[in-house]
């Protein structure tokens, strides 16, 4: 799980532009100034990494089992998701 939620952690500081020592597993997606469009660029980029398909609504953000508010349960949800895949 560490180098799944590391991966996770540097997609998404990537996105932000932000070192991804700087971003944490309770960090709000909010408070990181995460928009929608943000948000459907980190599932792109977790996609193509995890070789997985993230069942994401904009309308209803947990329609897919995945929580979008903070690192950590993006983390846990993709973490499902690969587990699942195996």
């Amino acid at each position: 799980m560490a180098g799944l939620e590391s991966d996770v952690i540097e997609i998404i500081a990537k996105q932000v532009n932000r070192d991804p020592a700087t971003v944490k597993r309770d960090d709000r997606l909010a408070d990181l100034d995460i928009q929608s469009l943000d948000v459907a660029e980190i599932i792109f980029a977790i996609e193509e990494k995890f070789d997985i398909e993230v069942p994401y609504n904009a309308n209803d953000t947990s329609a897919a089992g995945i929580n979008f508010d903070t690192v950590g349960d993006v983390a846990d949800g993709i973490a499902k998701l690969v587990a699942k895949k195996k």
